[in-house]
């Protein structure tokens, strides 16, 4: 039963980092910013990629 409960909240904040990571991430595009390479890694994005990324 711990064992479970553990892998439950675990999984809840794996989503709610991935989740803040996100929002944060596309304020900062909206913004004109780049996002933190924190957050691009936590949403499995390389951030050397994105900086390749040009503008349309």
């Amino acid at each position: 039963m711990i064992m479970t409960n553990r892998k439950v909240f675990s999984a809840i904040g794996d989503f709610f980092t991935v989740f803040g990571s996100a929002v944060a991430a596309s304020h900062a595009v909206e913004a004109g910013r780049k996002p933190r390479a924190r957050d691009l890694r936590n949403l499995g994005m390389d951030p050397a990629a994105f900086n390749k990324i040009g503008r349309f």
